[in-house]
């Protein structure tokens, strides 16, 4: 047994570790068609499409492991020795109209202080329908966050900042919010008196706009920031296969796992196929939450760090009312 499988005993256990369907790479497709062959007529298994094999390429996978959280959405874990990287991927096709997204925004004063909350905690307030999330946008020490933030159509910060936005019925938008009169202008018109169904998330910087990659030079001036190995959280979109493409990057862990540079994480999004990347707040914020349980592995001592604000998945049948 190697030591990354070790690693996983300890950190999955007996209970979590049947739900997964693993091998290699290349295993991936016949594990799934094996799958599917022993499942009852009556219950037809979700075949897992295994991810691209570019992306699995550039990371140098050396173990893979997939399992499926809904029809339409998957979660991958990817380890390589390569970085070493440990990194935690949600597969979503927006093709299927009940998934889409949601922000969890902390309240004005949490358990961890003001507009503070771990995204474990969001996600359990938030009650049914969530199937997974990440932490989100970067934030002040008072819990206020850098970029735009609207949730369930309702403005709760304005700002002039890259973010990502999603409303039922539209494919998702990444590029930098203006304001304009009494809203903001994104993919779709916000309006501060009129509550809407949009939601919306700040980030920093964009790193894929209509297929290029953009360059450091619309990076922070804080180099260490962009050329340093940290944790990492990202969401990008391919719209040709209405795909949605979430990223968690543990990391500042030795050998289990270093982190990328945003250089890294941008190669890493390109080999998804998405033509266009949002990066969210890294370091110890980084963190994935798959049906209520923290699979991903944030990198404070003290374990999940509270945070402004989180990207959920969701399943709500809802959404199908606002498809085109």
């Amino acid at each position: 047994m190697t030591s990354f499988e070790n690693h996983a005993k300890r950190r999955y256990g007996r209970e979590f570790a049947p739900r997964w369907q693993a091998g290699s790479a290349s295993a991936l497709g016949t594990l799934a068609i094996l799958a599917l062959a022993c499942t009852p007529p009556d219950r037809p298994a979700r075949v897992l499409e295994p991810l691209p094999e570019e992306l699995l390429s550039y990371l140098g996978a050396d173990s893979v492991r997939a399992r499926s959280l809904h029809d339409g959405l998957s979660y991958h874990f990817v380890w390589s020795e390569k970085g070493p990287w440990a990194v935690h991927v949600l597969r979503v096709d927006l093709k299927r109209c009940d998934l889409g997204l949601r922000v969890l925004p902390a309240g004005e004063v949490g358990l961890y202080g003001a507009g503070l909350a771990t995204v474990t905690d969001l996600v359990r307030e938030a009650g049914g329908g969530v199937l997974a999330a990440v932490n989100g946008d970067f934030f002040t020490s008072e819990g206020r966050p850098l970029g735009p933030e609207v949730a369930w159509g309702r403005m709760l910060w304005s700002r002039e900042r890259p973010a990502l936005e999603w409303t039922p019925g539209r494919p998702p938008w990444i590029g930098t919010v203006h304001r304009e009169g009494n809203g903001l202008s994104a993919g779709a018109w916000v309006s501060r008196a009129q509550p809407g169904r949009t939601q919306m998330i700040g980030g920093y910087p964009e790193l894929l706009d209509a297929g290029a990659t953009l360059t450091n030079e619309t990076w922070d001036s804080d180099q260490a920031f962009a050329s340093l190995r940290h944790p990492r959280t990202a969401v990008a979109y391919d719209p040709e296969a209405r795909r949605l493409w979430v990223l968690v990057v543990d990391g500042r862990q030795g050998s289990y796992s270093s982190g990328m540079t945003l250089a890294e994480l941008t190669a890493a999004l390109v080999a998804t196929d998405a033509d266009e990347a949002l990066n969210l707040d890294g370091g110890g914020s980084s963190v994935m939450v798959v049906q209520g349980r923290t699979v991903s592995r944030p990198s404070d001592e003290e374990g999940e760090r509270p945070v402004r604000n989180a990207l959920a998945v969701v399943s709500d049948p809802a959404f199908c009312r606002a498809a085109p």
